[in-house]
């Protein structure tokens, strides 16, 4: 998938209550989660992936005029839309396996290093999630993988 780019310039900033804000956000995220450069860690461009998928759910939230906690376990986040109705895929459920990357990977010690295939699995969940959500924000109903 390759994400559109995020273009709203600063000035321009939606209203946090505009889902695309929060969807500009997770594409800002998802952009940065691609980077790979020398002495960046893969664990900080998974937290990059985690929030991509967190903000892209909490924009989807917004859309449907769904209160959320502010948090960053992702099988709350996708439990929480379907207990309102909002039918999730299998390949966006698997949002709650990049949860371990909003806390444990960010700090020294706390989790086992991300290997290169975690790093790619992270990446792809989040551009899914990102995607899945685009469908429905912009379109405002159901897409195929409903």
């Amino acid at each position: 998938m390759k994400a559109r780019r995020c273009t709203v310039p600063h000035e321009k900033q939606r209203r946090p209550d505009d889902p695309q804000a929060w969807l500009d956000r997770a594409r800002s995220n998802l952009i940065r989660s691609r980077q790979r450069m020398p002495d960046v860690y893969p664990e900080d461009l998974c937290f990059d992936a985690q929030q991509a998928a967190e903000k892209a759910l909490k924009a989807l939230c917004i859309e449907r005029g769904i209160d959320f906690p502010y948090v960053h376990d992702l099988a709350r986040l996708v439990t929480l839309l379907q207990d309102e109705g909002q039918p999730v895929p299998d390949a966006v459920r698997e949002a709650g396996r990049l949860t371990r990357y909003a806390v444990l990977t960010c700090y020294p010690g706390l989790d086992d290093p991300v290997s290169e295939d975690d790093y790619e699995r992270a990446v792809a969940i989040a551009e899914r999630v990102v995607e899945w959500v685009e469908g429905h924000v912009e379109t405002g109903g159901e897409t195929p993988d409903s």
